[in-house]
């Protein structure tokens, strides 16, 4: 099966390669230097918050961050970030492609976020959730209702 094959961190790389070919293929965003670093960076910035407020929710829960090993799992995090999205981490991810997809200039570019998002929700966050059902039953479910599954 495919699913969990291809770690979250390294599909970050792979699609921002891909992202970075196909820009350099297609037209570029007339946009002002400024502007793009500006929107860049904040994009960047606002991701980075978003992956590193989940790490720390799962240290201080003392559970694993490993997204290979959902079944791992010592504790539900359901706190701090994780009020407000079920993957804080995979949506900084997100935010990160998005940040480089502005600094590429690149409307094209912007293509390889949605094939992060649609790759994840199928092959990485629907294994994880199957697993935290199974570990957390209906806390996970009460869980799964009250909050979303990205932002």
């Amino acid at each position: 099966m495919l699913e969990k094959r291809i770690p979250p961190v390294a599909l970050v790389v792979i699609v921002g390669l891909l992202m970075w070919l196909i820009a350099e293929a297609g037209p570029r965003v007339e946009v002002g230097d400024t502007l793009r670093l500006g929107v860049a960076t904040a994009l960047f910035l606002l991701g980075a918050l978003f992956a590193l407020a989940g790490v720390l929710a799962f240290r201080s829960s003392k559970t694993t961050v490993d997204p290979r090993k959902p079944e791992a799992s010592s504790a539900l995090v359901n706190f701090g970030v994780y009020r407000f999205s079920r993957n804080p981490m995979y949506v900084g991810f997100g935010l990160w492609l998005l940040a480089w997809g502005a600094f590429l200039a690149s409307a094209w570019a912007l293509i390889g976020v949605i094939v992060f998002v649609l790759y994840m929700n199928r092959f990485q966050i629907a294994p994880e959730e199957r697993a935290l059902r199974e570990l957390f039953g209906e806390e996970f479910r009460e869980y799964e209702r009250r909050v979303r599954r990205w932002l």
